[in-house]
């Protein structure tokens, strides 16, 4: 009997982290949502511009095969329960955004439950408490982070290769080559990832699907502005005719000089992003050389109620000001 109530002590201590944990995780994406929507209303606007004029005249009912999905399909129960979340769907776009074959509920589902035997193991082995607050979050988020970093920096690279891409289908449509063939000489000569996405264009258009819906699939996967552009100039011409290479040249040419403007911003406001990371870094850094000089006196932040609390709300409002120096800093082009 006595086991059974330690049991449960110790049952109910692990709710008391838990639940502060996945009710503060909720918060702070709740808040980045309505952030998210806020800031991208004018892009939404836009997107549905470009999207209303790709999908014009497409009849859905013919186009039996979708061959945007992702062959990986969530497998368990708790997968198959992880999926109905928005955030699943979500995720998963980031998955393909960043060429990662796998389906999205079977990674939330692998990263939660290693979140959770982290917990389980610095639990049982009794480390500070600071410890076990910290550390399921971080092997929660890192993951998700990777994600989408690597998304990112996959259309960043896409988004740099636009120019190159349109230079070499333009040279192919001059040369007499159909814009098909154009397509498989983009995705037999460039790498990834235009030389993937091109090249699933050209696929999707061999197993009977129209070039035109090929390329819209290819705008609703990428997801880029960039692209989109591309995808509405080229169904316009081949609605209303022009000279699709001299297009392809225009729209090449203000992507390359918007790509160099926005490396002269970026290289403008470097020292501003450094002084976020310093001001971010050297507080802990401070703190624990503290710990090593004068370790009685670091220890108040540890060990006394009020030093945890201003612990707390110190580490908050670092992060606080590293995004408000981050927000003066990202200057849109």
């Amino acid at each position: 009997m006595i086991a059974m109530f330690e049991m449960m002590g110790a049952f109910q201590g692990v709710l008391l982290i838990l639940l502060p944990l996945v009710g503060s995780v909720m918060l702070a994406y709740g808040v980045f949502q309505v952030v998210a929507d806020l800031r991208s209303s004018d892009r939404k606007k836009v997107m549905d511009r470009l999207r209303n004029v790709s999908e014009r005249g497409r009849d859905k009912a013919e186009d039996p095969t979708d061959f945007r999905r992702a062959a990986a399909e969530a497998s368990g129960m708790l997968a198959n329960t992880v999926k109905r979340f928005s955030f699943t769907q979500s995720f998963q776009r980031v998955l393909e955004q960043g060429n990662v074959q796998a389906a999205a509920p079977n990674v939330l589902v692998n990263i939660l439950a290693a979140s959770l035997i982290s917990l389980a193991i610095l639990w049982v082995l009794k480390v500070n408490w600071m410890i076990i607050a910290g550390v399921p979050p971080l092997v929660l988020m890192l993951p998700i982070t990777y994600f989408y970093r690597r998304r990112k920096k996959r259309l960043n690279k896409l988004v740099e290769q636009l120019p190159d891409v349109f230079e070499l289908l333009a040279q192919a449509l001059r040369a007499g080559h159909s814009l098909a063939s154009g397509m498989q000489l983009v995705a037999r000569e460039m790498p990834d990832p235009a030389g993937t996405e091109f090249g699933r264009v050209f696929h999707e258009q061999n197993l009977g699907l129209k070039i035109e819906d090929a390329l819209r699939n290819m705008a609703e996967r990428v997801d880029v502005l960039d692209v989109r552009f591309f995808v509405t100039a080229v169904l316009i011409q081949r609605q209303t005719g022009g000279d699709l290479a001299e297009v392809l040249d225009k729209i090449g040419s203000v992507i390359r000089e918007r790509i160099k403007l926005f490396g002269t911003v970026k290289a403008l406001t470097a020292e501003g992003r450094l002084s976020g990371y310093v001001l971010l870094a050297l507080p802990g850094i401070v703190f624990f050389v503290m710990m090593n000089v004068n370790r009685s006196y670091a220890e108040l932040l540890i060990n006394t109620q009020m030093g945890q609390m201003m612990l707390g709300a110190s580490i908050f409002m670092q992060f606080l000001g590293y995004l408000m120096i981050k927000k003066i800093v990202n200057i849109k082009v």
